[in-house]
């Protein structure tokens, strides 16, 4: 008898599965988010400059198109190691051919709204970026999201999200006061850019990343093929029109606009996006008002030690995350889906133990999924491809540690006859 496979037995991360329709719009909850946006907008326009308010905007895209679209990093390498369902992994391709496409004529001719100039994210090969990526694809998938998933599930009020981010934000600490450690104690081999250090240029580079793109694309595809993997499961969706506004955006769709976006934010402050430099500049800050000495630490010396006397408002990833979270927030609201939701002490648990991974990994491996994986393989840098290489192995591990803590793993037997 022919097999019928049903759908993954997850919704795309972080929502949890009984966000299954649509509700009527929580108009006062949107009307408070945009009331704050404005005042948040105005006080940077007016304290700081205009490109902080604009990365404010940007911000609030970024969230806006992260929740409608449900789109996920953490569950698609679940999904790939587990039952080899590489829908999410393919949109990811998407995301980052488009944006190569977009990066290489901005960092080559070093393009910027604010003549600051521009530059990618290219880090250094050794046992930091090795031991640090692997950490953060284990945290990842314990903690229930990754930087960016952290950031829009609080905005979208699941509860066990705030533990997360919490212990994020430790975890990073922890990590920038270690960081010295493993950066000059341990060995490394320079930074390589397939466009600079390899002598390709930016357009050698692009035809490169594209190949790469299209080839981890078909394995996907054979993968899938070969495990008759489960399809993903549908999430809510608008009709028409209101489908901007309300519902679920299609996972290539948000790909492109997400790409767009970071485009945008490189532009926009010289840098492209990034979230967990900010979780170490929060935590050092309430760190040093406890009474430690913060501007002692490697991390805090040079350019960096004036982060840490001005205001949190100055920095950039910052405001960045701040539009995260309230764009997710409106974008909740809009389907009627924000509420908080119940914890388990499994989850907190989980929360906890991947909360501190995810922060003390991503200091080790200069960035999360956005920053190192994002950033670094659209900034043609060798990095990004390892640290996607090593989060999956600890994707893979974490596979087995996620039943310890009453969490679910997608099964290939999810189908019927």
């Amino acid at each position: 008898m022919a097999t019928k496979v049903q759908p993954v037995n997850e919704v795309r991360d972080p929502i949890e599965r009984e966000d299954t329709g649509l509700n009527k719009p929580q108009n006062k909850l949107i009307i408070g988010a945009l009331i704050a946006s404005a005042i948040l907008m105005v006080h940077l326009m007016t304290s700081y400059d205009g490109v902080q308010a604009l990365l404010l905007v940007i911000g609030l895209l970024l969230g806006y198109t992260l929740f409608h679209a449900r789109f996920g990093f953490t569950s698609a390498f679940r999904r790939f190691m587990s039952v080899g369902n590489g829908q999410a992994l393919r949109s990811h391709m998407v995301m980052l051919a488009v944006a190569v496409t977009l990066f290489a004529p901005i960092l080559a001719f070093g393009i910027s709204f604010f003549g600051t100039g521009a530059s990618g994210y290219v880090a250094p090969i050794g046992i930091s970026l090795l031991v640090g990526a692997f950490m953060f694809g284990v945290g990842m998938q314990l903690g229930g999201g990754c930087a960016s998933g952290t950031l829009y599930a609080v905005g979208g009020g699941r509860t066990v999200m705030f533990v997360t981010l919490l212990f994020f934000i430790i975890g990073s600490t922890v990590g920038a006061y270690h960081l010295p450690f493993w950066t000059e104690d341990l060995p490394a081999y320079q930074p390589v850019s397939l466009a600079e250090t390899t002598g390709f240029g930016y357009g050698g580079a692009w035809v490169i990343s594209i190949a790469l793109f299209a080839l981890v694309a078909w394995i996907t595809l054979i993968v899938e093929k070969k495990k008759n993997a489960p399809k993903m499961a549908p999430v809510p969706s608008g009709k028409g029109f209101s489908r901007i506004f309300r519902g679920s955006w299609p996972l290539f769709a948000a790909a492109i606009v997400l790409a767009v976006l970071n485009a945008l934010t490189l532009m926009t402050r010289g840098q492209p996006w990034g979230v967990t430099s900010a979780f170490a500049l929060w935590g050092s800050k309430a760190a040093d008002f406890l009474g430690f000495d913060v501007a002692s630490w490697g991390y805090w010396q040079g350019e960096s030690a004036a982060a840490l006397e001005a205001s949190i408002l100055t920095d950039s990833t910052t405001v960045l995350n701040f539009g995260v979270i309230i764009g997710a927030f409106i974008a909740s609201a809009a389907g009627g889906l924000f509420k908080f939701t119940r914890i388990r002490v499994g989850n907190v648990a989980a929360a906890v133990i991947g909360g501190l991974l995810m922060g003390y990994g991503a200091r080790l491996a200069f960035g999360c999924n956005i920053g190192a994986y994002f950033g670094g393989i659209a900034s043609f840098s060798l990095h990004g491809y390892i640290w996607g290489i090593l989060a999956l192995g600890g994707t893979f591990l974490a596979l087995y540690l996620r039943p310890l803590f009453g969490l679910s793993v997608p099964k290939s037997k999810d189908s019927f006859c």
